[in-house]
């Protein structure tokens, strides 16, 4: 069977769900970066008629649904807008207020609990937003929004209640877990 570079460049951005360079792409499915750069291109135009588009941004590119198409989506995208904070989310968000920034496996140590699907509830909502790890490329840390703020109403996180000694405990019981599994 001979690989579309297209459509496995699709698959590969559709389920990693991030955004990738096009190196990273290259590596991942072994071909050259021009090769994958042309199918981007390609896929790009596809887009223009479908559901999903490629989205580009600083070097990166991405799923995306397509903007013309978004009054389809407005009320799915609502109801998880306007409903309540969960339990799950409010203990998330609270985690990577007076800890944060962190990582997801730091979060679900202290949630003790898989945090994938309220981190995205997260996100959407635009309560907290994610950004590169510079000590490992693999992941990404997550910490609280402006949004957040604005919502709660503070200037900035260093005014929040008890702010500092949540802060340094919290880094107390992760530094700990980090320092034991090293040695």
């Amino acid at each position: 069977m001979s690989m579309n570079i297209t459509s496995v460049i699709e698959t590969i951005l559709f389920v990693h769900g991030e955004p990738l360079t096009s190196e990273k792409i290259a590596k991942i499915i072994k071909k050259d970066e021009v090769e994958v750069l042309h199918g981007l291109r390609e896929l790009e135009e596809k887009g223009k008629e479908r559901g999903i588009i490629l989205l580009k941004k600083d070097g990166t590119y991405q799923l995306g649904s397509n903007p013309n198409y978004a009054s389809y989506t407005e009320d799915l995208i609502k109801n998880e807008f306007t409903e309540e904070l969960s339990k799950s989310a409010i203990e998330t968000i609270a985690i990577i207020a007076y800890k944060g920034p962190l990582t997801r496996i730091q979060i679900e140590y202290v949630r003790g609990i898989n945090s994938v699907f309220t981190l995205r509830n997260l996100l959407m909502r635009g309560l907290i937003e994610r950004i590169e790890n510079p000590k490992d490329s693999r992941s990404y840390l997550y910490r609280i929004s402006f949004d957040f703020l604005k919502h709660l109403g503070v200037a900035k996180i260093e005014d929040l209640p008890q702010y500092q000694e949540f802060k340094k405990k919290k880094i107390e019981v992760l530094e700990e877990k980090s320092m034991n599994q090293e040695s």
